[in-house]
């Protein structure tokens, strides 16, 4: 009877051995290394603030704020971050007595965000591989 239960057992591995290997034959391809995103930017309001100001000059806070259709607080909020990374700069002054803000996309901010854009088009490019 050991005798039996030993051979049992010994087909009993080889046949674990044998599905393994099959598994592991038909296992689905690891899915591919995908860049890290700047998650500075990749917030929705962080994004558009540099994607405006990508595309102009610079822009006064009520600009952006029609722009990117968001509130007072939540813009200043997002700008903060983005000037304590030194991605954008923040100049006040008065226009008369009318306190105004004007924000730029720095150098840094432009090269953040150009990687930020070429990350996401390599997702993209291994997405559509797939």
């Amino acid at each position: 009877m050991a005798k039996a239960l030993l051979a049992h057992s010994k087909h009993d591995k080889s046949k674990l051995r044998a599905s393994r290997s099959q598994a592991r034959e038909h296992a689905p391809a690891r899915a591919p290394e995908l860049p890290e995103l700047d998650r500075l930017i990749h917030e929705r309001i962080r994004l558009g603030i540099v994607s405006a100001l990508a595309t102009n000059d610079s822009l006064s806070f009520n600009d952006l704020k029609r722009v990117l259709k968001t509130t007072d607080g939540n813009l200043s909020v997002h700008a903060r971050k983005l000037e304590e990374a030194q991605y954008i700069s923040c100049v006040k002054f008065f226009e008369g007595r009318v306190p105004r803000t004007e924000y730029r996309l720095t150098a840094t901010g432009r090269r953040a965000l150009a990687e930020y854009l070429d990350q996401m088009e390599e997702w993209i490019r291994v997405t559509r591989e797939e």
